[in-house]
């Protein structure tokens, strides 16, 4: 019976591996996602001593495999962490780093969220095309609908995601800034954590006041799924202008939400938002405050992209995603 590994934190990255394992028949190792030295050794025992296919459910766990002899499949969600520089990066997460490459190089199959991940891997990696299966992420529909709430008393633009640079929150809040003469009430509402370094909220405090918006932004740092549905339903729209990311969930749960989209047209994110968002240069400021405008004055194009919106949200589920993952499961059991 192949083995998934289950990471249980809670974020999107972990909610892949958790959603899977409800809808497959395999055994699971359930596990933190972040390791010590001890906790990843016992982790590298347990994974060692199993006989048949083992899923890796994310490019950071590709470490464990360097050792097995029996076949292992690596699902990468991006290769951020490869091709950027991270903040406070120590010598050792980067040898770590250098080991995930050679895990996934020796993979015998790669799970690649987006066809952006799999141009990634076989860009920077030089892995065969034939190596990596695409097979998208999904949302869970019976979480994820339109609800008929309210939840501020003035009208806001949402954002749900960390404060990575690579996030480009000082354009979105540059932007932002643009639509408040017309706008005065209008709100920016951002739901998640900072990131992993302090710096990221600082910085972000910074360009906030820059930006002359400092009693404009409400900060959120955790949200339930059922409360973040919510957030998004009452929402006029997510802005998601990031420079990178090899999926993205948050405008996915939006669309399913009923809340219209405005997002970059780089990386993987017009593959999930196709012709129902509005796709923008996430390096031009005016683009981006143009865009959102447009939503929060044009009711006939809002109405137009809820419902493209909705639609584009239905061609992503887990059931089909846990689907076609079985199909790689067997395609590797045949290659044995």
């Amino acid at each position: 019976m192949p083995v998934l590994i289950v990471t249980t934190e809670k974020s999107g990255i972990d909610r892949y591996s958790q959603e899977l394992a409800k809808r497959l028949d395999v055994k699971t190792i359930e596990t933190q996602r972040y390791l010590s030295l001890i906790k990843a050794f016992r982790l590298f025992k347990k994974v060692q001593g199993e006989r048949d296919i083992v899923h890796l459910p994310n490019q950071n766990f590709a470490r464990y495999a360097l050792f097995l002899n029996n076949p292992f499949i690596v699902t990468v969600h991006d290769v951020i962490r490869f091709c950027f520089d991270f903040s406070d990066e120590t010598v050792s997460e980067k040898l770590l780093l250098k080991l995930d490459i050679r895990g996934i190089k020796r993979a015998n199959r790669i799970i690649a969220v987006s066809q952006h991940t799999k141009n990634d891997l076989t860009k920077h990696f030089k892995i065969p095309e034939n190596k990596i299966s695409v097979i998208y992420n999904g949302i869970d529909h019976t979480v994820f609908k339109p609800y008929q709430v309210k939840l501020l008393d003035k009208p806001y633009i949402l954002y749900v995601g960390s404060e990575r640079p690579r996030k480009n929150l000082g354009r979105l809040f540059a932007a932002f800034a643009k639509l408040k003469p017309e706008f005065p009430e209008l709100k920016l509402l951002k739901i998640g954590a900072a990131g992993r370094s302090k710096e990221y909220r600082r910085d972000t405090i910074k360009q906030i006041a820059d930006s002359g918006i400092s009693q404009d932004v409400i900060f959120v740092d955790r949200a339930s799924e059922t409360d973040l549905a919510h957030y998004y339903s009452s929402a006029a729209l997510l802005a998601y202008p990031s420079l990178y990311e090899g999926f993205g969930l948050p405008p996915l749960e939006a669309m399913a939400c009923g809340c219209p989209v405005v997002t970059s047209n780089i990386s993987g994110l017009p593959e999930v938002v196709g012709n129902a968002g509005i796709i923008i240069d996430p390096y031009d400021i005016d683009s981006l405050a143009q865009a959102m405008k447009q939503v929060l004055t044009d009711n006939k194009k809002r109405e137009e992209m809820v419902a493209k919106g909705l639609t584009q949200a239905r061609k992503f589920s887990w059931e089909r995603a846990a689907q076609e993952t079985l199909k790689v499961y067997k395609k590797v059991t045949g290659e044995r």
